[in-house]
């Protein structure tokens, strides 16, 4: 049986059993249609307002961009990559990295996904070593040149092994309970770097601080339910938000507490997870809710909240507002897209939506020069004015890779769409990886198809820069160099 892609598994729904009788079709049970983006979308135009509550819509091109050009920031060297995103706001917008785009290395690093495991952590760098974190919370440092491993480093709690969660449909789910926690989950989690230290944050209900040069535990802070997402790094705290949508702020010294803030809980999540962005003192929390808060990076006081979620009369699936792409912070304003079919741009003092788009996604949107990027959860690479919203153009990254496959309980053929993720702009190519196991480039003006390359194995987490190479950690556990 082939296995359901990653990402677009749920990994809680109270209530999966309703959602389940309440499909119309096969295809939009569990696990078929997961990863099909049969959200509607509307038209968008220069100076147009979009209502994210209609269905009959369509995302198109603005006829009056047709043609024309836009400006694309130039490549910079990346000499780190701390944190998931790059950067605290997670923002990195065009890299000087893997100008040959060929395999320069392959090294395992550990534990694969499984039906127990999970490989959801991204790669992060700093000071000649790539540092990452299988699917069991092992945590091991690469040697960026060569991919030698110079230390690894086992985070779980004594005693605890391999988490695991049930079989819905002969298909792991793992599962999350609604205020207490996950139940048995110690998959998931990140890591960030900085000041000689490497921050990891685990499914195993831990925050810790190693010694970046040698793996060993300088603090660890436990905490009540699984840390999911990657942490992020700004001054002398880092950030974390947990699956029971609380974020907490930690002191980089010490591993206490500084301050915490509840969202609305909601279980129901995509088998991806998101980081704050900050800037200044203003961090920006994405929940599982659909929920984006602003909140005073000092004592996370909120400062506003906007809710990324309409409901499609069209997929059940529309009903998980997990915002699991990372916000971005760019110029003043929030870039965010939820799982439901909302993605906004917002004034980071005020949280007013600048404007929106009916774009169901999973990834980061990647602002650049006059645009941004962004990749919809059924495979779209579309690319917005930053200013109005308006579209340049839309490409179908599916498009000749979509296949038939045998069904499942008796069901029939499916479809099945490989799932992407990414952008990063690299040397003046916009490289995605798959779950075809390839990292493609195509070209940022025109969106063509410029290069492939094969990974060995799929892949759901996007691409990291550093010092001249791209680095890419695979679902079955290899860090793979493209230079």
């Amino acid at each position: 049986m082939t296995r359901v892609t990653r990402a677009l598994k749920i990994v809680a729904v109270v209530g999966l059993a309703a959602t389940v009788a309440s499909c119309a079709s096969a295809r939009r049970i569990l696990p078929f249609g997961l990863g099909q983006d049969d959200t509607p979308q509307a038209t968008a135009t220069e100076g147009d307002r979009i209502s994210i509550l209609s269905f009959e819509q369509t995302l198109t091109p603005s006829a009056a961009l047709s043609g024309r050009d836009f400006l694309v920031t130039g490549p910079t060297a990346r000499t780190a990559w701390p944190m998931a995103g790059g950067t605290a706001e997670n923002l990195v917008e065009h890299s000087i990295a893997a100008p040959e785009f060929t395999v320069g290395w392959r090294r395992g690093i550990g534990r694969g996904s499984s039906r127990t495991t999970q490989v959801m952590a991204p790669p992060v760098a700093a000071d000649g070593r790539i540092y990452v974190m299988d699917g069991e919370s092992t945590v091991t440092a690469v040697d960026a040149a060569s991919g030698q491993i110079v230390w690894r480093r086992d985070v779980k709690p004594d005693g605890r092994e391999a988490a695991g969660g049930v079989a819905v449909f002969g298909l792991p789910v793992p599962l999350v309970g609604t205020g207490g926690g996950a139940l048995e989950g110690g998959f998931g989690g990140g890591l960030a770097v900085g000041g000689g230290r490497l921050y990891v944050a685990s499914g195993y209900r831990t925050m810790s601080a190693l010694d970046a040069a040698t793996g060993n535990v300088v603090w660890t802070q436990p905490v009540d339910v699984p840390l999911r997402g990657a942490p992020t790094l700004a001054g002398n705290r880092i950030y974390v938000v947990d699956v029971d949508n609380q974020i907490i702020a930690f002191n980089t010294q010490t591993g206490q507490q500084d301050w915490s803030y509840r969202g609305i809980v909601e279980p129901a999540r995509v088998m991806r997870a998101s980081s704050p962005a900050v800037s200044g003192d203003t961090v920006i929390a994405p929940f599982s809710s659909g929920e984006v808060v602003a909140l005073r990076a000092s004592n996370g006081q909120p400062v506003w909240n906007q809710v990324l979620s309409r409901t499609s009369r069209t997929s059940a699936l529309s009903e998980i507002r997990d915002i699991a792409g990372r916000p971005v912070i760019s110029r003043g304003f929030v870039y965010a897209v939820g799982h439901s079919g909302v993605m906004q741009a917002m004034d980071i003092r005020t949280g007013q939506p600048r404007w929106t788009l009916p774009i169901a996604g999973v990834n980061a949107p990647l602002p650049v020069g006059d645009v941004v990027y962004i990749v919809s959860k059924n495979g779209e690479l579309t690319v917005v004015n930053r200013d109005s919203g308006a579209v340049y153009w839309t490409r179908d990254l599916n498009e000749g890779r979509v296949r038939q496959e045998g069904g499942f309980l008796g069901f029939g053929d499916r479809t099945v769409r490989p799932e992407w993720s990414g952008p990063i702009l690299a040397s003046n190519r916009l490289v995605l990886v798959n779950s075809d196991g390839e990292a493609v480039a195509f070209d940022p003006k025109t969106g063509a198809q410029t290069a492939s390359i094969r990974l060995g194995g799929p892949a759901f987490l996007a691409p990291i820069a550093y010092n001249g190479q791209l680095y890419i950690l695979t679902d079955s556990g290899d860090l793979v160099s493209i230079r």
